[in-house]
């Protein structure tokens, strides 16, 4: 059932229907706004058209159904005129580990030719510090307008746990910095419509790096765990016994080692503070430096205990970045099954959160009784739940 809200915003385009953004889209038709959920990649919109989901995250399904039967929510393939535009497409890393804001660019391009005075347009994209002021607001320009005098601009970072999305969604404090106090209070209203944790405002270059701070944190904590990992694998320390004593002193919280970073945030935020900097975030770079490499000792220790990949079997347990989600992106268990396959081995890999997936690179099973078939090791690289 819809929920009816008093709204300053009726009609809402979010643009980027991923992991973000259509949760974000539906959530918003749930609480009786108009929205259309926009999405250049005609797969996506098609399916959705149909009532199917091309994502995995535990209560969107239904969610999603509930949105598009009560018309509130609408796919599109074009932007349309709004009061109020939602960014939340995907900044990926180059190659050169600079964030790739094209569809950033492309996304803001969009929406010029819609833009109107006292319209407002939301950045939920993770992005490097400034883009929304330097970047972003010089595009919405274009038509003459200017950000903050004849349209709001503010930024807002998504702080959600894959698997948990739907209701960190509403739940989590949020955060939004606008390039002005209106379209920091307007972003506040637009929110409200659906946020019911602490909303804290400020401006949009700290609300940028607010959520780069937080996954940076993260990855120097695990980079630590996993060298941590390494220095017990030289000195025939068990870990697992070493880190349970440690984390028994009061301010003491190691994390758990694992076969690498992956997912679209903590293996790829820090390069955005890197990238504006790089002179003063040596740390930084360190650890996310050893937490790139962790794949690869990882297939080292793999290598050891077989002995050698050549003729050999191996099934590969679960492709996704982290436990119980279906997301792939920069996942370390996916460059760790190619590692294996490139050293000789037959690889066989299961993931049971994307059933249809294809690689042209990796035989894939559909059942556990699949790909254990004639293995000749078994490689458990991603706990979901049904393998412990």
């Amino acid at each position: 059932m819809v929920k009816k809200v008093a709204l300053k915003y009726e009609l809402v385009c979010v643009l980027g229907l991923g992991y973000i953004g259509l949760p974000i889209a539906s959530t918003l038709a749930s609480r009786g706004v108009r929205v259309t959920g926009m999405d250049v990649n005609p797969n996506i919109v098609a399916k959705l058209n149909r009532g199917e989901l091309h994502i995995y995250e535990p209560g969107l399904k239904s969610l999603v159904e509930l949105a598009l039967a009560s018309g509130l929510l609408v796919i599109s393939d074009q932007v349309v005129p709004a009061d109020a535009f939602i960014i939340a497409v995907p900044t990926p890393i180059l190659p050169d580990k600079r964030a790739d804001l094209d569809a950033v660019k492309s996304a803001a391009a969009s929406i010029v030719p819609h833009l109107k005075k006292g319209d407002l347009v939301m950045l939920e994209s993770t992005s490097p510090p400034r883009t929304t002021v330097d970047i972003v607001a010089p595009i919405l320009e274009e038509n003459g307008l200017k950000a903050g005098q004849d349209f709001l601009l503010a930024y807002t970072p998504e702080r959600v746990l894959p698997g948990k999305i739907v209701q960190e969604l509403t739940t989590n404090p949020r955060v939004i910095g606008g390039v002005d106090k209106a379209s920091t209070k307007a972003g506040v209203a637009l929110y409200k419509t659906f946020v019911t944790g602490e909303i804290i405002q400020t401006d949009a270059t700290t609300a940028e790096m607010v959520k780069l701070m937080e996954n940076t944190t993260r990855d120097v904590n695990i980079a630590i765990a996993n060298e941590f990992a390494r220095l017990a694998d030289r000195l025939g320390v068990d870990i697992w016994e070493a880190i349970s004593i440690a984390n028994r002193h009061p301010r003491i919280n190691i994390l758990r080692p694992g076969p690498g970073v992956g997912g679209h945030c903590i293996s790829v935020d820090p390069w955005f503070l890197v990238e504006v900097a790089p002179e003063i975030t040596t740390l930084i770079r360190t650890a996310r430096e050893v937490n790139d490499q962790q794949p690869g000792y990882t297939f080292r220790m793999i290598e050891q205990k077989l002995g050698s990949f050549i003729g050999k079997h191996v099934a590969v347990l679960g492709l996704a970045f982290k436990p119980n989600v279906d997301d792939l992106r920069e996942s370390p268990a996916i460059e760790i099954a190619r590692l294996i396959q490139e050293g000789g081995a037959t690889v066989t890999a299961f993931e049971p959160f994307k059933p249809d997936l294809e690689m042209d690179d990796i035989e894939l099973a559909h059942s556990l009784e699949d790909v254990m078939t004639g293995a000749d090791m078994l490689v458990i690289l991603v706990a979901h739940d049904q393998f412990c």
